[in-house]
């Protein structure tokens, strides 16, 4: 039976931050908290949460030797992902009260701790925030998210090879997934399961007359489905697939 065992204060109190997971140390970036800046291009944050000894620890800012450097380090927002791929976390998406919605890719070294922007080719998605990223093998999938350009949700699929560094829409078979931003995703084997989120009734273009998805998209399973949180999180933790939800 799961039950909680422990609640842990000092941790940062936000949402639509993105998180992974490398031994038993958890690296939060960014997100949103009520009250603070995001009009203020100031370097995104970096928490550091230790599974053993359950203590955080907020990382210190990077420094960047100047205005050149400084474009390598991504500056604070929500609505983005982190991927974990060997010992190098990508950050792609989200966007800032100021400029928006981003579509630059940054990485993360886990052990010195330094910033880069890797060299890019192919057809990079359109800048975006709310959507999701899985890893399989040495390639990143992006799904869905708020377009800003095209000011509508989207229900792609983009693959950024790490090989090569190449971007590339995936063209996909079947019944695609209804376009959402704000949801869940998960690997398991060589599938991309996909939950939750927020959509629109009349289409991918926004209006006032949102719907919340709650349909996993992949193989039935005979389980339980709850309501389909808007903003929710899952991994999957030895065989069983774990969903944490919130409003």
């Amino acid at each position: 039976m799961w039950r909680w065992t422990t609640h842990l204060d000092g941790g940062p109190r936000r949402v639509n931050h993105a998180a992974v997971s490398m031994g038993h140390k958890v690296y939060s970036f960014g997100g949103y908290c009520s009250g603070d800046d995001y009009e203020t291009l100031r370097q995104i944050d970096v928490h550091v949460f230790n599974t053993v000894s359950l203590r955080w620890m907020k990382l210190p800012p990077v420094r960047t030797g100047g205005r050149e450097h400084a474009r390598d380090v991504p500056y604070m927002r929500y609505g983005h992902t982190a991927v974990l791929l060997d010992d190098t976390i990508y950050i792609w998406g989200g966007r800032n009260d100021t400029e928006g919605a981003c579509n630059v890719l940054y990485a993360f070294h886990v052990n010195n701790h330094r910033w880069f922007t890797p060299k890019i080719s192919g057809t990079v998605p359109g800048a975006r925030d709310g959507h999701s990223a899985c890893i399989l093998g040495k390639a990143m999938y992006i799904f869905g998210g708020y377009e800003q350009l095209a000011d509508c949700f989207s229900n792609d699929i983009h693959k950024l090879d790490t090989t090569t560094m190449a971007w590339s829409l995936v063209n996909a078979r079947g019944t695609p997934a209804r376009w959402r931003d704000f949801h869940s995703a998960t690997i398991i084997g060589t599938k991309m399961f996909v939950f939750g989120g927020r959509a629109d009734r009349f289409g991918p273009f926004h209006s006032s007359n949102e719907i919340y998805c709650n349909k996993i998209k992949g193989p039935t399973a005979p389980v339980g489905v709850s309501l389909g949180p808007h903003c929710s999180c899952w991994c999957v933790f030895r065989a069983p697939l774990l969903l944490l939800g919130c409003l």
